[in-house]
């Protein structure tokens, strides 16, 4: 460590005040598990960072309170880049979902501290407001399509201006996306995965017929999205992008996997509907081939799951030098911690799409109390210095973490898909 001079260390907000001193992993499941890194600095600042991988909390809560933090001792919060680049380029297994929402964690957090120590809102920091409040759109579902519309008008009665819409596919038990119980939608239901069962025939059936009905109940005014959830091969991805042109999407997401980038050229060779992708991403390198040739029109890697605000800057600028806007994952997997940061960043950022918005669980809300709001059909950030979210910990502990994982799916012949 680099030793500062006594007239630095006299400062305030000198390199002795950014000292962190302690950094502490809390896993909590107010509703569902959430993984939260807390940094705190010599002049007793702290700062937030999510970690949350739903499914796999604790190989990142593991990955940051055993590889992680014994290197974040002694070291300067305000020396944002260099401290991504040691967690980066200094480990010699890069990239990865573990990794690299342990690194957003850190990121994040010590983005708060600055925040905090500079008495400004993580926005200011950015570079200022481009908007004054953040687009976001609802989820809407339901057992058929009538209860799907149902639904979507709900929202819109709420004052969303975009709502994304998913229904039950004939002969699928438990389609992607549709609550049961008459609970929110949550899909991590189970200790062990779910095994659910997939019909694409039935389901390229069917979603045409869900926007033709939402179009005709609820006209041009609000703006319909729609998830495929990696379902499709690239030809079948194609084929539902032209069926639902009529229709007028803000978005077709997730249309087909893509770990092979060049796949995405067959669906925009066949369809004008707009493509979004990556909230399954973790760097710029997984969408490096889908940016520059401008094969999708929205990328969805998120703060927590993409190394920070540090990195997802940087794939937020190559992503405006090609027309690609951002339109951030925001399920409820994400804790407040990201959506505080992920706003903050939809307030600042150029080239803005849209945010997904779900709403967290009361006891969620009580253990991350946080200053942004929804009005207007759009979430607006408030002026706390730092990030504007918080964590009560005395709260938190009440909620031990509840093991969960994410389903998967297989044919009706029994072959494992894509969930």
């Amino acid at each position: 460590m680099n030793t500062p001079s006594p007239s630095e260390s006299a400062r305030p907000g000198s390199h002795r005040d950014r000292e962190i001193v302690e950094a502490r992993v809390i896993v909590t499941c107010p509703g569902r598990n959430f993984v939260t890194l807390k940094i705190v600095t010599r002049s007793g600042v702290y700062g937030l960072g999510d970690a949350t991988l739903n499914g796999r909390e604790l190989a990142v809560a593991s990955y940051l309170q055993d590889h992680v933090v014994p290197n974040l001792i002694g070291r300067d919060a305000g020396r944002i880049e260099d401290v991504w680049q040691f967690l980066y380029r200094g480990a010699y297994w890069r990239r990865g979902p573990v990794t690299m929402s342990a690194i957003a964690a850190v990121d994040v957090a010590l983005w708060d501290i600055l925040g905090k120590m500079a008495g400004l809102p993580l926005y200011r920091l950015l570079g200022g407001r481009s908007r004054e409040g953040a687009l976001v759109y609802a989820h809407a579902n339901g057992r058929d399509i009538g209860e799907a519309s149902d639904e979507v008008g709900k929202y819109i009665e709420k004052g969303f201006l975009a709502v994304r819409a998913q229904c039950g596919v004939p002969g699928v038990k438990k389609a992607y996306g549709i609550a049961s119980g008459g609970r929110p939608y949550e899909p991590a239901e189970s200790e062990l995965p779910a095994e659910t069962v997939w019909n694409t025939p039935r389901y390229l059936e069917t979603v045409p017929r869900l926007f033709e009905r939402l179009r005709a109940d609820h006209g041009n005014g609000v703006e319909l999205l729609h998830d495929v959830h990696h379902r499709l091969t690239p030809i079948e991805a194609a084929r539902l992008g032209r069926d639902l042109e009529p229709h007028r999407l803000f978005w077709m997401e997730d249309a087909t996997p893509a770990e092979n980038q060049t796949s995405f050229e067959i669906v925009r060779r066949h369809t004008v509907t707009p493509l979004a992708v990556g909230e399954v991403f973790n760097s710029i390198w997984d969408c490096k081939h889908l940016i520059e040739n401008q094969l999708i029109d929205y990328i969805r890697t998120t703060i927590v799951h993409g190394g920070g605000i540090t990195h997802i800057r940087r794939l937020a600028d190559f992503a405006g030098l090609h027309q690609v806007r951002t339109g951030f994952h925001g399920a409820t997997d994400l804790s407040p911690v990201t959506m505080g940061a992920a706003l903050h960043f939809d307030t600042w950022v150029p080239n803005f799409g849209i945010q997904e918005y779900m709403f967290h669980a009361e006891e969620t809300d009580a253990v991350f109390p946080h200053d942004y709001a929804f009005r207007d059909g759009r979430l607006h950030v408030g002026d706390t210095p730092g990030h504007g979210v918080d964590i009560d910990e005395a709260l938190a502990a009440k909620y031990p973490y509840a093991p969960k994982q994410l389903p998967v799916a297989r044919l009706e012949d029994g072959s494992m898909w894509d969930w």
